[in-house]
């Protein structure tokens, strides 16, 4: 193993240590549909194995694929959802239960100091939880530490209330869960080592090139023009320890992620310009409209009163630079 590895493998490690933690500790508590939720997965090996992609499969007909639901004109009172709406479900519950990623640096991880996840998709689901609830007790959430091809299986079981995981919104996954508007606009690009000749993609023919499995990010990889060899894994970190010990040539996925990668590994540089837009939405099961109505009404209150931009500059202006205005969010009725 090159000795610039070590550093940052055991950090990836450690941060996959401790998302199989905060799996395990989430399994004995069962959620209001009396759906026992899984663990964190374990990482899939990847030592020098592509992937088995295959193409993107069709995407459903849908004039805007960002365009949400419209939310209602005021918010119900915290402590005070409607009866018969699915807020009121997690009022009673007394908790939301959230699907969030464990070892994405900068928007869902665990902090190795103090063992509590944290990041921009974190802060984004706590005002969610606070509208429902009216406080910021740490008792009303509870994260499930969930891999990316795992996001939709766990929405449509009940498994979880809502996943804020790095989630692009496409037509196709729309036919599966719903989504809210968009809180952050990504943009796929590539990782490469500093002394890779590489500018972007169309440089990777014959390359092997790491995403996650499930991930549009895997699915772009292998509609290359270039034609670069996909490999798939259950997580980032995985990604960054088969980057490090020279198993693939690159990473590709949103360049709001590979910051967080970059962040770890001094010897890795983000290259070219993006070549796929990633609108991130919070992923909501498709038989609760009401909720992504009232999801949507929170984030267009962050909007409004400035709660989104701090949150964003906190966790990605030093990574992606000054933070941007908030993302535009088409409505639909």
């Amino acid at each position: 193993m090159k000795p610039r590895a070590i550093t940052a493998i055991v950090a990836a490690c450690l941060l996959v240590l401790l998302g199989a933690l905060l799996g395990a500790c989430t399994t004995s508590t069962r959620t209001s549909s009396g759906t026992a939720p899984g663990g964190a997965v374990g990482a899939e090996g990847v030592a020098g194995v592509a992937a088995q992609a295959t193409p993107a499969p069709a995407a459903a007909s849908c004039a805007n694929a960002v365009a949400s639901l419209r939310p209602p004109a005021t918010l119900p009172a915290p402590g005070q959802m409607p009866a018969g709406t699915y807020m009121r479900t997690i009022q009673d519950r007394g908790r939301l239960v959230a699907g969030v990623s464990s070892d994405t640096l900068l928007f869902g991880f665990l902090n190795p100091l103090d063992g509590q996840i944290e990041g921009f998709d974190i802060d984004v689901l706590h005002q969610i939880a606070q509208a429902i609830f009216g406080d910021t007790n740490p008792s009303r959430f509870e994260f499930r530490a969930i891999t990316t091809a795992e996001r939709i299986p766990r929405l449509q079981d009940g498994s979880v209330d809502i996943v804020g995981r790095t989630f692009t919104i496409t037509c196709d996954r729309r036919t599966q869960v719903d989504f809210s508007t968009v809180y952050f606009a990504a943009n796929q690009r590539v990782l490469v080592r500093k002394d890779s000749p590489a500018k972007g993609i169309q440089d990777l023919g014959g390359k092997k090139v790491c995403a996650t499995t499930g991930s549009t990010s895997i699915q772009n990889i292998a509609q290359a023009a270039s034609k670069p060899i996909p490999v798939a894994v259950a997580d980032f970190t995985d990604c960054l320890v088969a980057f490090q010990n020279g198993e693939v040539d690159a990473i590709s996925t949103d360049d709001a992620i590979l910051a967080g990668l970059k962040a770890q590994d001094p010897y890795a540089l983000i290259v070219g310009n993006g070549f796929s837009p990633q609108p991130y939405g919070l992923g909501i099961g498709l038989n609760h409209p009401e909720f992504t109505r009232f999801v949507n009404g929170v984030l267009d209150r962050m909007r409004a009163d400035g709660t989104w931009t701090p949150l964003s500059t906190r966790w990605l202006a030093p990574s992606l630079g000054a933070a941007p205005a908030p993302p535009p969010a088409p409505s639909r009725d």
